[in-house]
């Protein structure tokens, strides 16, 4: 067993060992969201993701219903965790997790026109920010719209991928 295996056998993983693993895993590279993922998975915010808080927020990462993930993506994109995903949030996620296009607009404007867009089509009971509901009824309706402020969730293949090494059978030839 490695150190750090070791380490987080007795531990857990700390915010720096997680984000690595987010990345290397993963293929995560907003730090924004990446942080916000550490934020989801350490439920008691002692800044360290414990065995059992890594374990119940690996299954919902993985493996998880169209529900517990609407809830999951809704608490990483709720950036200060008042209960809302407010258009400055959604602003400054999309801000972070879209190319960078050379040209000679202001991107900002660009961003702030995706942002109405986002609140049109989500903002079911039009105060101008999305409660869980919003969200929720938003996703339900068309599923894309999960991760509709930046990548929280593993594609298809690193979860395979990450699966298969974790979980690999050992077997007798």
């Amino acid at each position: 067993m490695s150190a750090s295996h070791s380490r987080f056998a007795a531990v857990g993983f700390d915010r720096n060992v997680f984000l690595d693993t987010l990345h290397r895993d993963f293929g995560m590279t907003d730090d924004v969201l990446m942080d916000r993922v550490f934020r989801t998975f350490d439920r008691d915010n002692d800044n360290c993701v414990s065995v059992v808080e890594w374990v119940e927020g690996l299954s919902v990462f993985l493996r998880g219903t169209l529900e517990e993930r609407i809830k999951y993506c809704f608490e990483v994109y709720d950036l200060n965790g008042d209960g809302y995903i407010s258009r400055e949030e959604m602003f400054q996620m999309l801000k972070n997790s879209l190319l960078k296009q050379p040209s000679e607009e202001d991107p900002d404007e660009g961003i702030k026109d995706l942002v109405d867009i986002a609140l049109k089509k989500m903002d079911h009971d039009h105060d101008g920010k999305l409660s869980f509901a919003d969200f929720e009824e938003a996703v339900k309706n068309e599923n894309l719209l999960l991760e509709a402020f930046g990548p929280c969730l593993p594609d298809i293949k690193s979860s395979m991928a990450f699966e298969r090494r974790t979980f690999q059978e050992k077997r007798k030839l």
